[in-house]
Parts: C-alpha cells; sequence; structure tokens
C-alpha cells in the first residue's frame, strides 16, 4: 500500500493526478472520432499550431491557454476551411497551416531575450508543476468538450461512419465538421500542461487505437478508450516517480504498451488467424 500512497503525500503529485486523469479521459473519448475519421494527423498539426498562439500570449502577458486556444481553433477553421473550399486534401492543409503556424511561434520565441521556461514546458510537458488554477481551467474545459460531444453523440456518430446518408437525413455535416475541429483544438490546449506539444498527438490517437482493436462497436470503443486513457495517465505518473522520469513521455509509453498488448489479444486478429488456417486446411483437401 505505500507504493501507491506515498506520492499522494505531495501536493504536486495529487494535482497532477488529478489534472492527467481528466486529461486521460477527455483525450481518449475524442481520439475515438480522431481514430475513425482518420484525422490522426490532425492532432499533432493542431498541437503544433497553438504553440504560436502561446508565444504571443505569453509576449503579452496574457493567459497562455487562452492564447494557445484562440489560434488553435482558429487554424482548425481555417483547416476546414481550406480543405472544403479548394483542391488541396485535408492533409495538405494540416501540413501547410500547422508548420507556419509552428514557425511563426519559433520566429516570436527567438525575439525573447532570456531562456523561457515557461513555454519549454508547453513543447514537452511539466504535469507536476500544475497548480490549482491550471486545475480549475482543465476542468472546466473538460466538462465543456464531453458535455458537447454527449449533446451531439448521435449526429456525430452517424456523420463519422456515413456522413453520405447522414447529410441525406438533414444532418449538417459541414458544420459537424467544424465543430469537431474545435473540440480537437479544446482538447489539445487541455492536455498540453501533461504531455506538451510533441506528444499531445499520442494521448489522442493511441487509447481510441488500442480500443479499436478490442471492438467494433463504437459504445465500447469509447469506454474501452476512456479506460486506457485514465489508466494509463495514472500507472504513467506512478512509473514516473519511481523511475525519476519525465512524466509526460511515461504516460505516452504506458498507453503505447496497452496498444502492442491490445494487438496481440485482438479479435479482430484471432478471427483473420481463424480464416488463413481455414482457408489452408481447405486448400489442402482440394489438392
Amino acid at each position: 500500500m505505500h507504493f501507491l500512497s506515498d506520492p499522494l503525500h505531495n501536493d504536486f503529485m495529487v494535482r497532477a493526478f488529478v489534472a492527467a486523469t481528466l486529461i486521460g479521459l477527455v483525450c481518449s473519448i475524442t481520439g475515438v472520432y480522431v481514430v475513425l475519421r482518420n484525422l490522426s494527423f490532425i492532432g499533432d498539426g493542431l498541437a503544433h499550431a497553438s504553440f504560436a498562439g502561446i508565444v504571443i500570449a505569453y509576449l503579452l502577458k496574457f493567459n497562455l491557454y487562452l492564447g494557445g486556444l484562440i489560434f488553435a481553433v482558429v487554424t482548425a477553421l481555417g483547416i476546414g476551411a481550406v480543405s472544403k473550399k479548394s483542391e488541396v486534401s485535408l492533409d495538405t492543409s494540416i501540413g501547410v497551416l500547422f508548420t507556419a503556424s509552428f514557425a511563426l511561434g519559433i520566429m516570436l520565441m527567438s525575439r525573447v531575450r532570456n531562456y523561457v521556461v515557461d513555454l519549454q514546458d508547453f513543447l514537452f510537458g511539466n504535469i507536476l508543476a500544475i497548480d490549482r488554477r491550471d486545475i480549475f481551467i482543465v476542468a472546466v474545459l473538460v466538462v465543456l468538450v464531453l458535455s458537447i460531444v454527449a449533446l451531439f453523440y448521435k449526429e456525430l456518430l452517424f456523420a463519422s461512419f456515413d456522413p453520405i446518408t447522414a447529410a441525406a437525413n438533414g444532418i449538417p455535416i459541414e458544420a459537424l465538421s467544424y465543430l469537431l475541429l474545435v473540440l480537437l483544438a479544446v482538447t489539445i490546449i487541455v492536455s498540453l500542461q501533461a504531455a506538451g506539444i510533441v506528444l499531445v498527438a499520442a494521448l489522442l490517437v493511441t487509447p481510441a487505437a488500442t480500443a479499436y482493436q478490442l471492438t467494433n462497436r463504437f459504445g465500447w470503443m469509447m469506454f474501452i478508450s476512456a479506460c486506457v486513457g485514465v489508466v494509463s495517465a495514472i500507472v504513467g505518473l506512478y512509473a514516473s516517480y519511481y523511475l525519476n522520469v519525465a512524466s509526460g513521455s511515461t504516460i505516452v509509453l504506458v498507453a503505447t504498451a496497452w496498444f502492442f498488448l491490445a494487438i496481440a489479444l485482438s479479435p479482430k486478429r484471432r478471427s483473420l488467424l481463424t480464416a488463413l488456417l481455414e482457408a489452408r486446411r481447405t486448400a489442402a483437401k482440394v489438392r
């Protein structure tokens, strides 16, 4: 029991566990839509794009989260507009806009004469430095995102699996796409303190990809993804505490371990192996 309770004697670890649980939950749930819609690249793109907003907010002595959120949302809407209104593919739009935004952030950061630790934390994550005000902001944003997902659950589900039929039934596909981009932008901003820009895409994709290996049912996929995200966050924090290593990267590596375990135990993989063995038996009988 001391193994579990010792880290909780430190206030900073308690705050980290609360934040990690919230972040693991919101990332894993929104990540289901990312995986189903093949938007894995967008998590990395919006995370990098938000850096420009964070640097601008820092220079203007503004709230860093709000600055990053505004820039990430604007970039998300820009990606959607460029891909919808032109012949440029979504991946290309993401690549162009996020690299431009990140380059702007690096350029502005180079104007800061002193070494900026706060901005460095947003690049690589530092969940142990989170304070009560940060937890409050994270909690509000998590409740907001999950409430919207619950409110538009059926519409987002229908649009993700069969957008053509959904549009024929009067569901506003384009508006839902923009809504999802905004939700992803908010989720990414929530996650920056935990994993940083470099690793935040993994928190979005890996738990959902793990769940996808284990089930074809959307409800179960979302539930399993949420469990993987929360458990990975908690186990990763314990591991980082006792191994004295970076918490964000440890959380991601734990989630990745779950992913490979899911591949090994996947019913889809077993079904494929069974089908291959059956085909070989049939071929042998024919011979």
